[in-house]
């Protein structure tokens, strides 16, 4: 008897270890269960964390985008707002001008006088923006800046020298905005 109760002992003692290894194992899953859990909300609260600083830095690179464009719009609108007011007094300066030929009494001196003025206005205007006049007479004929009307032989130029200028040229900021036309020179027969 004394084996049997032995077996017996045995296997209770296994079935006992085996119940506490199940519940050990299962307080263990229970565990692991939680931690995931815990883990999968963590990771939702982050991941909507991310998907608010997605939507709101779209939304602030779209206003950014309507306010750049409607600053680019404004820029070509008004970009020569400074260059028309500098211009508005040599117009006035033209209209009273032209007001004073009409009178009688004037004599030419003033009037020319009225017109260097307006000239000399109109210039410092133009040198404010960085136009230059181009005026080539006496210099070698160069294609990118001068648009040759006609070539006549001269004995006192040299060939392809620009013997007068028909119309002055203009560079804004070293680039022609309008070439010179001019007459060239060319060999003598």
């Amino acid at each position: 008897m004394s084996t049997t109760n032995e077996q017996n002992e045995a296997v209770e003692s296994h079935e006992d270890v085996a119940t506490e290894s199940n519940v050990t194992e299962s307080n263990e899953q229970t565990s692991v269960e939680q931690d995931v859990q815990t883990l999968l909300v963590e990771a939702r609260a982050q991941a909507a964390q991310h998907f608010d600083s997605l939507l709101r830095l779209q939304a602030d690179m779209e206003n950014l985008r309507r306010r750049t464009e409607r600053e680019i719009d404004n820029a070509k609108k008004f970009a020569l707002e400074r260059f028309i007011n500098d211009l508005i007094p040599v117009l006035d300066s033209m209209e009273m001008g032209l007001q004073a030929s009409n009178q009688a009494v004037n004599e030419q001196d003033t009037i020319r006088q009225g017109l260097e003025m307006t000239l000399k206005m109109f210039q410092d205007v133009m040198a404010r923006f960085h136009v230059e006049a181009v005026d080539p007479t006496g210099h070698p004929f160069n294609p990118q800046e001068h648009e040759a009307m006609t070539m006549q032989p001269s004995k006192e130029h040299e060939p392809n020298t620009v013997m007068f200028t028909v119309q002055k040229g203009y560079k804004l900021h070293g680039r022609v905005v309008r070439p010179a036309r001019v007459v060239v020179s060319s060999a003598a027969a």
